[in-house]
């Protein structure tokens, strides 16, 4: 009697982990990507929920050679180091900009496109390089490439009137829009994408602050994941996949790998 008490425990000890393991099995064929969700054409909402992207198109691509569930997560930036490394996403895939600060903080993809750190202002402005910003109210995205560029120029940003930031640059546009700021610097592929969907009258100064690239990047010692990811890329970059999804977001192919 004792004997069969200790089996049937046995067996049901077994039946309870057995739903565990296979959630855990699931749990690892997911690529969950990461991205702010106001950052259009890279990663955005639709107005029916749903998210879409450049950078989405991308890593669904990649999900779907790689035999992973896509999953895209939409995160606050600024909390984008935590998300990471609690395990919640598997990547930062979302216009992430390669600097020198942040090269030893993960593991990257090789750059897949060039971008630039451009001044935005009304089409009426009297802004047109980036001089004239001295005493005018300077607008830019929480923990961003933008801010950081201006942190690289402190010769620059001494001569604003002041510097605002702001949880994303949707906002920084509606700021600009009602003249609550002068100028916003942002990301050229962003900003040259939202003037040319929105009309509105906005429009990007022929000076540049910076120049940059845009990685996947990964949880530094995740060297495996990257590796997977990074290979698939230069897959779909040589059979024209990448081309394709360039284009039907840019209307030209303005990819890097490969090139």
């Amino acid at each position: 009697m004792k004997l069969s008490k200790v089996i049937a425990a046995c067996l049901t000890s077994v039946m309870l982990l057995m739903p565990l393991t296979s959630c855990g099995s699931s749990a690892q064929k997911k690529f969950v990507v990461g991205f702010d969700s106001e950052f259009p054409p890279m990663g955005f909402v639709e107005k029916d929920g749903s998210y879409a992207g450049f950078d989405l198109d991308l890593a669904k691509e990649v999900a779907k050679r790689l035999d992973m569930e896509f999953v895209a997560q939409p995160i606050a930036w600024d909390s984008k180091d935590q998300e990471l490394k609690s395990g919640n996403i598997s990547c930062i895939w979302n216009g992430f900009t390669i600097t020198e600060e942040r090269k030893d903080a993960y593991e990257w993809s090789d750059p897949y496109m060039k971008n630039q750190q451009v001044v935005v202002v009304k089409n009426d402005s009297s802004v047109k390089s980036l001089a004239d910003l001295a005493g005018l109210k300077v607008c830019v995205q929480k923990d961003s490439s933008g801010l950081a560029a201006l942190e690289g120029k402190p010769e620059l940003t001494a001569t604003f009137s002041e510097l605002v930031q702001v949880d994303s640059y949707l906002n920084a546009l509606m700021e600009l829009e009602s003249g609550s700021v002068d100028a916003i610097v942002m990301d050229e592929i962003v900003a040259r994408y939202e003037i040319q969907t929105s009309g509105k009258p906005f429009v990007v100064i022929d000076e540049a602050v910076s120049a940059e690239e845009y990685g996947v990047g990964f949880l530094k010692g995740n060297k495996d994941l990257r590796d997977k990811v990074q290979k698939t890329l230069e897959e779909m970059a040589k059979d024209g996949t990448m081309a394709k999804i360039s284009e039907k977001w840019f209307g030209a192919d303005i990819t890097t790998i490969g090139k």
